[in-house]
């Protein structure tokens, strides 16, 4: 071989040894970024289950005689197997800017039907605004709440008292985990057939398009296996992507950015 063919070899080794470091580089960069959003995820999770044993014993809001237009009650949906305490953190942040906030005792880890549920919350804003003068409300509904939330909209009038809804982690197209649900829980828990992808719920909550007088939202979590990013999807919402897990969605203080700036989005009535 001449040194002209030896010298080609060479350069031809080491680019090709470089390479495979500086890919090995960015593989370890990523992974790293993996475990650090994997620790973060298990402390939300943590956090989470400490809040959710606190039940459904919590206060019950007190609005003032006047509420301005743009800047309406938040009305917190919790998900399945969830209880009011779940979404305590949720609450704490909003009313520490200035929101005024409450929710409903929808049973303790709530597993039945979801239009039982959403019919439960009509019933209630409706009492509420009737005894409050209040005219709309936003919602922000967590996993299944936000199902909860969008049925109660689309189906039972709810467009006439909601502003805005955003859906944080919700399976708009179904979720194959609930087959967990269906397995352990069975005829117990309506709840879980209803979460599965293609169920008689979710073709009837799909009809029709979505209605123009609310604005809808949808923040999903990419490391979420409950119901990845793909669940989520919702035509005609504004869609958001956070890189991190399910429980984080009510519980990292990014994700509550991202919900501050959808209650506040224009600060303007619709």
């Amino acid at each position: 071989m001449d040194d002209s063919n030896r010298n080609a070899g060479d350069k031809g080794l080491l680019s090709r040894v470089r390479r495979l470091v500086t890919d090995h580089r960015k593989v370890r960069r990523l992974d790293g970024e993996q475990l650090k959003q994997d620790l973060i995820g298990g402390q939300h999770a943590f956090s989470y289950l400490r809040h959710l044993v606190r039940g459904n014993e919590m206060t019950q809001a007190r609005f003032p005689e006047q509420l301005s237009p743009h800047h309406p009650p938040v009305l917190l949906i919790h998900g399945f197997l969830g209880t009011r305490g779940s979404m305590f953190v949720l609450e704490q942040r909003l009313l520490r800017d200035g929101f005024h906030v409450f929710s409903f005792n929808l049973g303790m880890l709530n597993v039945r039907d979801i239009r039982t549920s959403a019919l439960l919350i009509h019933r209630k804003v409706q009492t509420i605004c009737e005894q409050t003068g209040i005219n709309r409300i936003d919602i922000v509904g967590h996993s299944m709440g936000g199902l909860i939330g969008l049925y109660y909209i689309k189906r039972l009038g709810g467009k006439e008292q909601v502003r805005r809804i955003v859906m944080l982690g919700t399976p708009a197209r179904g979720t194959w985990v609930a087959a967990l649900g269906v397995a352990t829980m069975g005829l117990l828990s309506a709840s879980s057939w209803q979460l599965l992808p293609g169920s008689d719920f979710l073709e009837e909550l799909h009809q029709g398009p979505l209605p123009n007088e609310v604005e809808f939202f949808t923040i999903a979590a990419e490391r979420d296996w409950l119901c990845p990013p793909s669940a989520t999807q919702l035509e005609g919402a504004h869609g958001v992507t956070v890189p991190l897990g399910h429980s984080s969605l009510v519980m990292s203080e990014e994700v509550y950015r991202k919900v501050l700036w959808a209650l506040r989005k224009d600060d303007s009535p619709r």
